[in-house]
């Protein structure tokens, strides 16, 4: 639920914007609000608990990153940093979210939540 919640926050802009958009009428609206609809009831799926302890493990990895980074184990730091965002990018929570996400293309076209799986290899994470 509180990830629904930010969630439809997040969305708020969107609305803002098209209630000002001269070009979309009332049926386009209409489906927008209908699509948030679904995106909230996506959303809803997405397990809090498994969240929760990636939320921790998160912190966690976080804290051994900046320990490593602090006493020059760059590569290390790097390694396990990569691992990790590989391990979250196959969290089923995770993939539960992108999915959730892919259904708001096209409504917030800013907003990516497919390109988790990027390539951030060419940026230290000690930097």
């Amino acid at each position: 639920m509180k990830i629904s919640t930010i969630f439809l926050f997040l969305l708020l802009p969107a609305l803002s914007f098209a209630q000002n958009y001269q070009g979309m009428n009332e049926a386009d609206m209409e489906k927008m609000m209908q699509q948030m609809q679904k995106v909230e009831s996506c959303m809803e799926k997405v397990d809090q608990s498994k969240l929760k302890a990636l939320e921790q493990s998160s912190r966690q990895m976080q804290e051994e990153v900046k320990s490593l980074c602090a006493s020059g184990k760059r590569d290390e730091a790097q390694k396990k940093a990569i691992s990790f965002g590989k391990k979250v990018a196959s969290n089923p929570a995770v993939k539960t979210m992108r999915k959730c996400g892919e259904m708001m293309q096209g409504m917030m076209p800013q907003m990516s939540f497919t390109d988790l799986e990027k390539d951030y290899s060419s940026i230290h994470i000690c930097d």
